[in-house]
């Protein structure tokens, strides 16, 4: 009999929280061949990622997915799934919950954790937490970069074979997006990020850079930051904009599989939070990761916990220069200084990037891992 899978989702306006449990509902679906009714509470904000959801709609189905209004208060007579996930803390629905423990069989219920490199992370993996008061076991799934830990998200949209996204294939996704071909030694990099990044020192670094760069800046609050810095204060799709040895031009927001291949166009990729923290790297292209800022600087450890494991197999020439430019970007600080020293290593970072791919593809990935430990419990 085929499972029946839940996975609840608190949106928040970064796409990193609906951006992971999207990927994994296709995943479980068209993989293992599981029944995914995904509960979103923001179908707007989905819509940004997933075109082809309709926000008017409390139920669809999309990709084999059905889709559901997580409406408030919740929904009445819903009889929960065989396994459940709370993603990342969101909180089930109490008169959900409760019906969960009157079931004669209770589901497995899974709190899907945030992606962190952190040493402690496999120690955690899977843990069980009884419910205060209810006759219910939550457990935590950790996803991570190492054995011992739930493994990271891929799907076929981050493997799609190299052979046949060529340059050929680049080329016309490209043309799609109205994106010139680059010039000879001209450099192609997308730039996704928070609105606390030193922005106008980043363009200014590219503006003196030694080599001429081509960015791509998808619609949405950085590009009224970028637009700005050029004076141009309502950007819209197509702009071009230059200044020295840099050119920006301004592209649609992408749906998901589409900015992965954006990603596999670039010669470097700056990207945020966690969704397309994970494509990046699937990419192979040398990225640049601006975390989501925490209070008490929670997330300086987490940066420093990737940077460690992403670059312990660098030379130490290189692995410097990565952890001073990432660390600029991320605090604000130096990004003319770091830059050059970073850009002096785009081919070797580009070859590392393959290593780092192979290294990662060692694991077993995310969706397989919770089919497993949810058919373990059951």
């Amino acid at each position: 009999m085929k499972q029946h899978w839940d996975i609840f989702c608190t949106v928040v306006d970064n796409y990193g929280d609906i951006g992971i449990c999207w990927r994994l509902a296709r995943e479980l679906v068209s993989r293992h061949q599981l029944t995914v009714r995904l509960w979103v509470d923001d179908m707007v904000t989905f819509s940004h990622i997933a075109p082809n959801v309709n926000f008017n709609k409390s139920q669809q189905w999309l990709n084999g997915v059905e889709i559901r209004y997580w409406s408030h208060p919740f929904e009445e007579g819903i009889k929960p799934a065989d396994v459940v996930i709370e993603a990342f803390a969101c909180k089930l629905p109490e008169s959900y919950m409760t019906v969960m423990a009157e079931l004669p069989l209770h589901p497995v219920w899974i709190n899907l954790e945030y992606l962190s490199a952190e040493n402690w992370v496999a120690n955690y993996h899977c843990l069980p937490s009884p419910h205060p008061y209810l006759s219910l076991v939550k457990y935590f799934f950790f996803p991570g970069f190492s054995l011992g830990t739930g493994g990271l998200l891929r799907t076929k949209h981050h493997l799609s074979d190299k052979n046949i996204f060529d340059d050929k294939a680049r080329s016309k996704f490209l043309q799609q997006l109205n994106v010139r071909a680059c010039m000879p030694s001209e450099l192609r990099i997308s730039l996704f990020c928070y609105d606390t990044a030193p922005l106008n020192e980043l363009l200014t670094a590219w503006s003196k850079s030694t080599a001429s760069i081509h960015v791509m800046v998808p619609q949405g609050s950085i590009a009224k930051v970028v637009g700005a810095y050029f004076h141009c204060s309502l950007p819209k799709v197509g702009t071009i904009l230059h200044k020295g040895k840099l050119t920006v031009q301004f592209i649609p927001f992408l749906e998901q599989s589409e900015y992965d291949q954006l990603l596999r166009c670039c010669d470097f990729n700056f990207i945020r939070g966690e969704d397309s923290f994970v494509s990046a790297q699937w990419s192979a292209r040398p990225f640049v990761w601006h975390i989501y800022p925490q209070a008490d600087n929670a997330h300086q450890v987490k940066l420093e916990s990737f940077l460690d494991l992403y670059t312990a197999k660098m030379i130490p020439s290189m692995a410097a220069a990565v952890r001073a430019f990432w660390l600029s970007w991320n605090n604000n600080d130096l990004i003319s200084e770091t830059w050059p020293d970073y850009l002096a290593f785009h081919m070797a970072l580009k070859q590392y990037g393959d290593n780092w791919v192979r290294q990662l593809n060692t694991h077993t990935d995310l969706a397989s891992n919770l089919v497993q430990f949810a058919e373990n419990q059951i």
